[in-house]
Parts: C-alpha cells; sequence; structure tokens
C-alpha cells in the first residue's frame, strides 16, 4: 500500500495527484507553464524521490 501525496491517507489510485495544476481536467504533461517564470530561470528543489516497491 502506497501513501497518498495530497492528502492524508492510502491511495486510491483515484488519478487526482496526475492533474494539470492550471486546469483541472486535464492530466499533467509536464508543460511548466505552473512555474512562476519571471525569473531568469526556475528551480525545482526535489526534497523527495519515491520508488516502487520491487516485489
Amino acid at each position: 500500500m502506497k501513501e497518498c501525496v495530497l492528502r492524508d491517507g492510502i491511495c486510491t489510485n483515484c488519478g487526482e495527484c496526475d492533474m494539470c495544476d492550471l486546469n483541472p481536467a486535464k492530466k499533467c504533461d509536464n508543460c511548466g507553464l505552473c512555474i512562476d517564470s519571471a525569473e531568469d530561470y526556475n528551480i525545482l528543489k526535489i526534497d523527495e524521490i519515491i520508488m516502487p516497491d520491487e516485489n
């Protein structure tokens, strides 16, 4: 069982975490439009990498 990344509890495979932040009707395709681009460059801090369980 894996943990839900949006809410406390177990993942129900609802797919909500894969949806676009700007257009909730669209699945995220990593276009980057949701990242503030007012800077000369953008940076994303990766604080955790979740690897699938290898069973």
